[in-house]
């Protein structure tokens, strides 16, 4: 049931057929996760030891969940059509 609304929910914002408001909040989710991604990135870099690698898992807590969580949020609270 879960992934079958999460399915037709993505469906339906690639197709466009979403409101304005949900089209913005997607805006700026991905947006979040892109900026966090840079700035954990640039931290790697400039980090003074020896491991210069992509830390992914501050990505996915400080990125991926702060964006993705108000969209589950969503999907369990909407009203039924």
């Amino acid at each position: 049931m879960f992934t079958q609304n999460l399915q037709e929910y993505f469906k339906k914002l690639f197709s466009g057929q979403h409101s304005t408001k949900i089209k913005i909040f997607s805006s700026l989710g991905i947006s979040w996760m892109i900026l966090i991604g840079y700035l954990i990135w640039w931290n790697g870099i400039s980090d003074p030891g020896f491991d210069k690698s992509f830390k992914w898992n501050e990505w996915l807590w400080f990125g991926f969940v702060p964006a993705v969580v108000p969209f589950i949020l969503y999907l369990i609270w909407k009203k039924q059509e």
